[in-house]
């Protein structure tokens, strides 16, 4: 428990890093239902079957917890662990896994995101908004990180 301090210190000050600021997330809203997920889903799967990418794509809603998780097939098997780590940070922070990724990138107060539980800095985890309102997230994982988040992209898109 003595680490919670730092750990509270620690977060706050990333949060109020001005690539975060610039940015307000949405609200939370109602959590994602099935058939919005399995629509996101079949858009990510067909971004990755076109492309020929082996990847796990997990849906989760705004808590975290798995609505859909696919790993298709020969996909890596640690993939799965780091998709939902990717669509629970996205949902998390109500924000793209790519925003953490560029800070850290940028080195100096950006490494910060570093010590932020849950936070994980590696584009291809995205928030699902509907309404305005985040209702879940999609990570996904398994070629480079951009590819990645193309795909989790595709997925968003069958929702616009």
């Amino acid at each position: 428990m003595k680490r919670l301090p730092l750990v509270l210190a620690l977060l706050a000050a990333c949060l109020g890093a001005p690539a975060l600021r610039a940015q307000t997330a949405p609200s939370y809203g109602p959590a994602i239902n099935l058939e919005t997920a399995q629509k996101v889903l079949a858009a990510a799967t067909a971004e990755a079957n076109k492309n020929n990418w082996n990847v796990v794509i997990a849906i989760v809603d705004p808590a975290g917890h798995p609505v859909v998780l696919q790993r298709l097939d020969d996909t890596q098997f640690a993939s799965v662990e780091v998709a939902l780590a990717k669509a629970k940070s996205a949902a998390g922070f109500r924000r793209s896994t790519k925003v953490f990724e560029d800070l850290v990138a940028g080195g100096g107060a950006g490494s910060r995101i570093l010590a932020l539980p849950g936070a994980l800095p590696i584009e291809g985890g995205l928030p699902i908004t509907v309404g305005g309102k985040i209702v879940g997230a999609i990570g996904v994982s398994g070629v480079t990180s951009q590819q990645d988040g193309l795909i989790a992209a595709a997925g968003l898109a069958a929702l616009k």
